[in-house]
């Protein structure tokens, strides 16, 4: 089973890469972030004529997720628990039956947190990283495969960017930041890509300014989080670098974890 995260930045004005990316790799579940519309408006009859589901937690202008799935899911959480006042949608959850069990699986866009200094944003980034934690924790004790999968907008490790001395002012370095992403690891998490390579210069984001994908200066901040049960089931990952040479592309490119829940362990 492949389960792949990806920032699409503007669904509507990726669609094409969209469904290019699906038919010519057919991964059987999508954790889309920054969908950038409403749920009305999602372009669903054109996922739908590839064969997915579809579940949508969006917003007009920003934010947004989705989740893409081959398999019909069972059960959908829409928006991270812990706060009722947060009304930016970044956080849906999923359930699906798998000839194992069930499998959970979660489309996230964390919060940028930039500027640094600002006395709203930077909290917020930290707070919405304080409720993910707590939450992924109490989806641990159900002991089942768990896929936090998305936009982290977190540099864990110098080595995940081009240049570690451009980035250690900013929201996504902050030695705060990279702490709270460490609490998940700490929990039992595993960072998919880092368990499978352990090569420098894997990027998942190139800015659109100053030549950054054309001088390779990207960083890595869209993960893939399993818990015990789904890390026992990784066979492999990649990352769809070449999408980010296609027409009007995203910012991001697609991170793909291959997994083997055919049998109980």
């Amino acid at each position: 089973m492949k389960i792949a995260t990806w920032n699409i930045n503007g669904v509507k004005a990726r669609i094409d890469s969209l469904r290019q990316w699906l038919s010519d790799f057919s991964p059987d579940i999508v954790c889309l972030q920054e969908i950038k519309s409403v749920d009305e408006g999602f372009p669903r009859l054109e996922i739908e004529a590839l064969g997915y589901n579809v579940e949508t937690h969006g917003q007009k202008g920003f934010n947004g997720v989705a989740i893409l799935s081959k398999l019909k899911p069972e059960d959908v959480l829409r928006g991270l628990p812990g706060d009722d006042t947060d009304e930016q949608s970044r956080y849906i959850e999923a359930v699906f039956s798998i000839p194992s069990g069930v499998l959970r699986v979660a489309s996230i866009y964390l919060p940028n947190g930039n500027p640094s200094d600002d006395p709203v944003k930077y909290p917020y980034k930290l707070a919405w990283m304080d409720r993910l934690a707590r939450h992924a924790q109490a989806r641990l004790l159900l002991e089942e495969p768990l896929v936090l999968a998305g936009d982290y907008n977190v540099i864990p490790e110098p080595h995940d960017c081009f240049d570690p001395a451009a980035w250690v002012n900013d929201a996504l370095f902050l030695p705060q930041t990279r702490a709270a992403f460490r609490r998940l690891e700490n929990l039992g998490f595993t960072d998919a890509v880092r368990a499978t390579s352990d090569q420098t210069k894997l990027y998942t984001f190139w800015d659109y300014q100053a030549g950054a994908w054309q001088k390779n200066n990207g960083i890595r901040i869209d993960h893939l989080m399993l818990s015990p049960e789904a890390a026992d089931r990784l066979v492999a990952t990649s990352i769809a670098k070449q999408v980010r040479a296609w027409e009007k592309p995203s910012d991001h490119v697609p991170v793909v974890g291959t997994f083997d829940f055919a049998s109980r362990l």
